[in-house]
């Protein structure tokens, strides 16, 4: 699979365009008082080359030094006008992109916690972090420097451009002809720039992925002298995203030289013409002077512009990676993703089902065959099978974070595909041997899983799986800091703090996919047997590689080869000789001599 495949979506311009409005929308009233300070800095900066025709005139007509003197001083307080608009223009636009910036960067720190924990797997952390990091800044810059300073410029060159039409409408179309190799060199850049900065882009993230994952893993590597493949794996990642750099570094040396040997020619075009007029006594030496300054101060926005044109092909893509993610909310494998209904809550019962399961990863073979099994409310089953046997794919199903292929899984009669985000996870939580410790407080690490719970409760989450006594031990109890420069915490710590957040949660089914896989076997059984307590009457279904765990179970049902073998009790199961009696068998003396 190559790592195109399984980057996360990119939004489409239609989406950027939607979102860019969604933007300037939440803050119009300040987006068009910038607008107006900018058009009366423009205004401003007319007066300048048309007061100085204004001389020419007024010296060739032979009037006195006065009139002239009038003139220059409305041209200098025109000046004085122009740069106090202008700076207070570029402070509001700075603050309105600031602003704006912020906006951004909420939204996407929540398209990041909307996302389906399958897309992030097949994604990778390095695609998320390069769009959290390098993307947004991008977008950042833009919003803050090139967004005000393109509307400037933007609107100065669109009244420079008017003045002059103004004045004589045939200098002025000379002049917009004369702009034809800049556009025509505008155009081919265009068509090329936003693909190009979109690989660019992806081609970032796989190099944040491949060393994130090499640093993450790096005990292993070095454990398995996988040092070199990894290094040749990570300078071929280099060496494509140089050749997507490399491919906009030469889209830029090619526009950029053009559109600068052709800053001239409207000037030029301006005063040959103007020249031939005044010949022929249809236009005034004044209007040729002013039109010539009108152009060659068009000169400046103008080159700003196309400066600012490229940043935003850059900012483009990046905004289009940044708002792709809110398109990521569906499987990452195509499929077509159900539309969520509010109401979409399960039937009282809560019995879950799954008929003629079938599914595969990325349309490879299947890792499920036509499961059929339903689980009761209140019960609990364990899971048993050989590795690869399709366990954790059948939980990670059944708690709704992957989709079938085909058939359904149904909680109270509901595909869990049609619940609501915010409603599944309150009917069913999947906690696996995967943890994490976030930054903060004991207290803010377990209030994760809810928000309004007090200190008591807290307490009592932690004593159900057994963690309240190193937390009373703990320099400052709940209000200890763990994470990185905090109170350390060790594996089996950690798990129990994910525990303690799903007793918080109290869903009525649990999934657990080896939920006590770093605990020793003591800690391992104290919490399951807490745990269970705590969830008495509720669904448990458990991924069980310790059989006391099957053993404990009110059904245990086999899983070989993706498909469901046997299901029955445990005593039932020992008594048919099957496979789970002989894993019973071998398991059971194994610990009976441990």
């Amino acid at each position: 699979m190559s790592a195109a495949e399984t980057l996360l979506p990119v939004a489409n311009r239609a989406d950027v365009r939607r979102a860019a409005l969604r933007l300037v929308r939440a803050d119009r009233r300040k987006f068009a008082g910038t607008l107006l300070l900018n058009v009366l800095a423009a205004a401003a900066g007319l007066a300048g080359p048309w007061l100085v025709g204004r001389i020419v005139d007024e010296v060739r007509a032979g009037r006195g030094v006065g009139a002239v003197d009038r003139l220059a001083l409305g041209i200098l307080v025109c000046s004085l006008a122009q740069l106090l608009l202008a700076r207070w223009a570029r402070r509001a636009g700075n603050r309105f992109g600031e602003r704006t910036l912020a906006r951004v960067r909420e939204g996407y720190v929540e398209n990041v916690l909307a996302l389906p924990s399958c897309a992030v797997e097949r994604a990778g952390t390095g695609d998320l972090t390069a769009r959290g990091t390098a993307d947004v800044v991008t977008v950042g810059s833009t919003l803050r420097d090139a967004g005000p300073e393109l509307l400037i410029n933007g609107v100065q060159g669109l009244f420079v451009l008017g003045a002059v039409f103004a004045l004589d409408p045939l200098l002025g179309g000379i002049a917009l002809l004369a702009l034809t190799p800049i556009w025509l060199a505008l155009r081919w850049y265009l068509r090329r720039a936003r693909d190009g900065y979109l690989a660019q882009g992806a081609a970032g993230s796989a190099v944040a992925e491949i060393i994130a994952a090499t640093a993450e893993g790096a005990r292993t590597v070095e454990a398995f002298g996988l040092a070199e493949r990894r290094i040749a794996a990570s300078r071929d990642s280099l060496e494509h995203s140089r050749r997507a750099r490399f491919h906009t570094l030469f889209l830029r040396s090619v526009f950029f030289p053009v559109i600068e040997t052709t800053y001239a020619l409207p000037a030029a075009a301006a005063l040959l013409l103007g020249g031939w007029l005044h010949a022929r006594g249809e236009v005034g030496v004044g209007a040729v002077v002013a039109s010539a300054l009108y152009l060659q101060q068009f000169v400046d926005p103008l080159d700003q512009i196309l400066m600012r044109v490229e940043q935003l092909q850059s900012a483009g893509a990046s905004f289009a990676r940044v708002e792709g993610l809110a398109r990521a909310s569906g499987p990452a494998d195509g499929r077509p993703t159900a539309t969520p209904s509010p109401d979409s809550t399960p039937a009282p019962d809560t019995r879950i089902e799954v008929r003629g399961l079938h599914y595969a990863y990325d349309h490879g073979a299947e890792v499920l065959r036509g499961v059929d099994l339903a689980v009761r409310p209140g019960e609990r089953l364990a899971l048993v099978g050989p590795s690869g046997a399709g366990k954790t794919t059948l939980s990670r199903l059944l708690a709704g974070v992957d989709r079938p292929g085909t058939g359904s899984v149904t909680v109270g009669g509901v595909p869990v595909t049609e619940l609501a985000p915010e409603v599944l996870r309150r009917q069913v939580v999947l906690v696996t041997q995967e943890h994490h410790v976030f930054l903060g407080t004991v207290r803010d690490n377990l209030r994760i899983a809810e928000p309004a719970a007090t200190d008591d409760r807290l307490w009592a989450a932690l004593a159900a799986v057994g963690a309240d006594g190193w937390v009373r031990e703990s320099p400052d109890g709940l209000g200890t800091r763990l994470g990185a420069g905090g109170h350390p915490t060790d594996g089996s710590q950690a798990q129990q703090l994910a525990l303690a957040r799903v007793v918080l949660a109290d869903p009525h089914t649990l999934v657990l996919d080896e939920a006590t896989a770093l605990l020793d076997p003591a800690t391992a059984r104290h919490t399951e047997r807490a745990l269970a307590a705590v969830l008495r009457g509720r669904t448990v279904v458990a991924v069980a590689h310790r059989l006391h765990t099957a053993h404990d179970a009110d059904r245990v049902a086999v899983m070989e080869h993706g498909r469901l073998t046997e299901l029955g009790t445990h005593d039932e199961l020992v008594a048919a000789g099957g496979t789970y009696a002989a894993l019973w068998r071998t398991w059971h003396g194994d610990a009976a001599r441990a």
